[in-house]
This record gives structure tokens, C-alpha cells and sequence, in this order.
């Protein structure tokens, strides 16, 4: 049997509010329905107050159920640091690491750093959510993730940066494209071109409109999406370029499906990776290494690309 250090009651808020109602609470933890319902309603007998919205088409939070379900998932990471740091005192690597990152991050970087945990650290669970990077950091400050992967990280009060590094602004194209055969590029030049863009969604959206918006106007509309997956599939066709980081576009940099060329001019500013954590919240020791480990990979996966594009040029 299970031990658990957070409250039954807890945990059994925490599975109403995720399945919508008792019953199906009841089928995802395999706890009788009838339970459930006891520990809920003693602990709201208790409190004087109702933590659900009893409805026909099921039980929706009430403003005091939110912050249970706030308590309830900072219990789980104590928890979880608890445990993982007892077994390591044990000489035991175990633990649940959540990471929240970003979609271009999918074909490249992140799995081989899921295969090189799985090699090192084969009792450590790793779930991982893909994000905006404001979203990132919101699931970050919410508790809900330990360790965020995310490009232009804003400055937060209660988010630590544990490492970072500088991207440059290129443009990608495939390399029959004409600008491949240049050593930089300024937006002028690219602008004379197909070019697919990102959402608003995504911050490197939001620096490029600031500063150069020129380049959303016009008679040659770009393509938007906020699928970074779709945009590399337009740029790898030789339809489009685009204007992103080394990051972005790893994998199909080092496959050679695409070339990078810097862009060069006033105001064109670099992006930025970065991995933070909550400095609201200690981390379990086997977090901490599991970070490291992804920072490594990082910067593995960066100059490894550099050293591609320092063979094109």
C-alpha cells in the first residue's frame, strides 16, 4: 500500500476538481465514491464553508476550493523533495521532476536529454509540458512545473535563473535558398522574401513587432503560425525563411536541411535560453542535478550547431 504524506481529504479535492465530479474521482483513484464524498464533506463541515459547486453536470472549485487545491499541490512537490532526498541520502537517484519548455524544443534538444536521464538517472520519472514561454512561466509560479526550459525569460521576482545564454537573431532557409550563400543578412534583404513568422504568442514575435514592424506590412503578407513545427516544415521546403534562433532550429541545422545566416543591423537584438526554477520552493537534490544535466544539454546541442555553421561559412 501507497504512503502518502499529504491528507486523504487533499488528495481526494485534488481528484474531484482534475475529474469534474465523485464518481469519476472515484474511478481514476479507485477509492469508493461514498469515501470521497465523507472526506470532502467533513472537511467543509469543518472549514464552515463549501470548496465545490454542486451542479447537475458535476462540481466546479469554489474560490476557497482553489486555494486547497494551491495547498494541495505544494504538499505533493514537499512531498516528492522529501522522499527523493531520503533515498538519496540512501544512495538511491529517485524522484519526479516536471518540466514545462517550448515546442520548437520537441524534434531536437529534449529527446536526447530524455534518453540521457533515462541513462544516468533510470529511477527518476520526468514529466514534461509543452508552453509558451509566459505560459512557462505562469505553470512555474503556479506550482505546477519545477523547472522551466524557456526562450526571452522576463525577470521575475520569484523566478531563479540557473543558467542562461545569449542567442543571436539568423535567418533560416533551406540551403538552396539565394540568401544561403551570405555571411549575414540585414531585415531588408529578408523582407524581399516569403517569410514565415511566429504568433504574437511567442515573445520573439512581440521584439520583432516593437522594433520592426515595417516587416508585418506591405503588400506580401507572411505567414503566421504558432506552430513552430509548421514554420520549419515551410522554411526546410525553400518556400519561406524565418527568423528565429540556433535553438529553434537545431536538429534540422545539424541534419544540414537548413542553413542559418546572422542578421546584422541597428536594433536587431539577440534572444535568450534560459532554465529557471521557483525561488519560492527548494528544489529535491535529484531536481537540482536533473537541471544541471538539462544545461548541459543545452549547451552540448549549442555548440555543436555553432560548429556546424562555422564549417558552412
Amino acid at each position: 500500500m501507497a504512503l502518502h504524506l499529504v491528507p486523504r481529504s487533499l488528495q481526494y479535492v485534488e481528484a474531484v476538481a482534475e475529474h469534474g465530479s465523485i464518481q469519476a474521482a472515484s474511478r481514476a483513484v479507485g477509492i469508493a465514491a461514498s469515501a470521497i464524498d465523507r472526506q470532502i464533506k467533513l472537511l467543509e463541515a469543518r472549514l464552515g464553508v463549501q470548496l465545490f459547486d454542486r451542479m447537475t453536470t458535476g462540481m466546479s472549485l469554489s474560490p476557497v476550493g482553489e486555494m486547497f487545491i494551491v495547498l494541495a499541490r505544494r504538499w505533493k512537490a514537499d512531498e516528492n523533495r522529501i522522499w527523493s532526498d531520503v533515498k538519496q541520502m540512501q544512495g538511491v537517484d529517485l524522484g519526479h521532476i516536471r518540466l514545462v519548455t517550448m515546442d520548437s524544443l520537441v524534434n531536437s534538444l529534449l529527446p536526447r536529454f530524455l534518453q540521457h536521464v533515462a541513462s544516468v538517472y533510470p529511477k527518476v520519472r520526468i514529466d514534461v509540458e509543452i508552453a509558451t514561454p509566459d505560459d512557462a512561466v505562469a505553470v512555474l509560479d503556479a506550482g505546477d512545473a519545477d523547472v522551466a526550459l524557456a526562450f526571452n525569460l522576463r525577470p521575475q521576482r520569484d523566478v531563479h535563473v540557473m543558467w542562461s545564454e545569449e542567442l543571436p537573431l539568423l535567418c533560416v532557409m533551406a540551403p538552396g535558398h539565394p540568401l544561403a550563400r551570405q555571411t549575414d543578412v540585414r531585415l531588408s534583404q529578408v523582407r524581399e522574401h516569403p517569410i514565415a513568422v511566429q504568433s504574437p504568442a511567442l515573445a520573439i514575435r512581440r521584439i520583432l513587432e516593437a522594433r520592426h514592424g515595417w516587416m508585418f506590412a506591405g503588400d506580401r503578407p507572411p505567414v503566421v503560425t504558432n506552430s513552430l513545427q509548421l514554420l520549419k516544415q515551410l522554411v526546410v521546403a525553400g518556400t519561406h525563411v524565418a527568423l528565429t534562433s540556433e535553438l529553434d532550429t537545431a536538429q534540422e541545422l545539424l541534419d544540414g536541411r537548413l542553413v542559418a545566416v546572422p542578421v546584422k543591423g541597428d536594433n536587431v537584438v539577440p534572444q535568450s535560453i534560459s532554465l529557471a526554477i521557483s525561488s519560492r520552493r527548494t528544489l529535491p537534490r535529484i531536481a537540482t542535478r536533473v537541471a544541471d544535466l538539462l544545461a548541459k544539454d543545452v549547451a552540448d546541442t549549442l555548440a555543436r550547431v555553432r560548429a556546424r555553421r562555422g564549417m558552412e561559412r
